[in-house]
């Protein structure tokens, strides 16, 4: 897609860079500070461009950054603490870590487009990320999707088995992954919703930064939850849930939508999909439900 535009940049959260990463329509002549902004927040085992912008050899349909740059959006994405170019730390980046790289990266959002309060889109452990910093920074979110999503763990499969090697993610604040790690991120939950080829792209990008990841979120997952006081989010969410997803139950999600003040708000359910939404085969009713959100016009009763 030529008419796509990229750019890099480097926030600063102490001593520590923090890699962000932008796509948008070339368009030079329009004020870039017009366009709506959306922020892609990542998860646990893969950083933003690999999860975010795949471009498998043949496929020009994987990049959720191109997908909604070609819609008008100027979409961002970041590395946080330990992932991708961001620099490898100490530290294990929990979800309060990656808030304040958020904090730190939606500074330079702001410096660069001129606007103050955007979109959010966070997967796994990035919708933690995500609520957490919406809660944290209300002034900053106009909207929130959280895909794959959990609030209270309670009852969720992936979770009582990951929970198995809780002494493990406590012993150290790195975690090993290798290819038949990412083939088990896509086959756990039910094989045959992502396309053959897509684990092995994953797992390439990936391990070109290394072979460890933080542990922080898997910590946080299994033993600290709930991190996320849905009361305390005042903007339009929409939460996406993949069919066989077993990162959380249903009835966790439903009490945490329940709870959530904003009357403005959707809960969705996609058929078909698994953990990983926006690399599986229906990944384009995904980019339906969450485009849709994302432009559904503004209310005009007094509210």
């Amino acid at each position: 897609m030529s008419n796509i535009q990229s750019s890099e940049y480097w926030a600063r959260k102490g001593e520590v860079e923090l890699y962000l990463y932008r796509k948008r329509l070339d368009a030079p002549d329009s004020d870039e500070g017009t366009l709506p902004v959306l922020f892609l927040v990542h998860g646990s085992s893969f950083c933003g461009r690999s999860g975010f912008d795949m471009h498998p050899p043949g496929h020009d349909d994987y990049s959720l950054m191109d997908e909604f740059a070609t819609r008008g959006f100027d979409v961002w994405t970041m590395d946080h603490e330990g992932y991708g170019r961001s620099s490898r730390t100490d530290g294990n980046s929990s979800i309060a870590d990656g808030v304040e790289d958020l904090k730190a990266g939606t500074e330079v959002v702001e410096k660069e487009t001129g606007t103050k309060r955007f979109a959010f889109y966070g997967q796994s452990s990035g919708a933690l990320r995500a609520a957490a910093f919406a809660s944290a920074c209300p002034d900053r979110a106009s909207h929130l999707i959280l895909d794959a999503f959990v609030w209270t763990g309670e009852g969720a499969p992936t979770l009582i088995k990951r929970r198995e090697k809780l002494d493990q993610w406590r012993s150290s604040n790195v975690r090993k992954i290798d290819v038949a790690f990412f083939h088990s991120i896509f086959n756990r939950d039910k094989p045959g919703l992502s396309e053959a080829f897509v684990p092995d792209v994953l797992a390439e990008s990936e391990l070109a930064y290394g072979d460890t990841v933080p542990t922080g979120t898997y910590l946080d997952m299994c033993a600290h939850l709930p991190l996320v006081n849905p009361e305390e989010i005042d903007c339009p969410v929409q939460i996406i849930r993949g069919e066989h997803d077993g990162i959380a139950t249903e009835k966790d999600l439903l009490a945490f939508f329940k709870a959530l003040p904003n009357k403005d708000k959707q809960f969705v359910i996609l058929p078909g999909q698994a953990h990983v939404a926006p690399l599986g085969v229906n990944r384009r009713r995904f980019w339906h439900v969450m485009g849709n959100f994302l432009t559904m016009p503004p209310r005009v009763d007094d509210n």
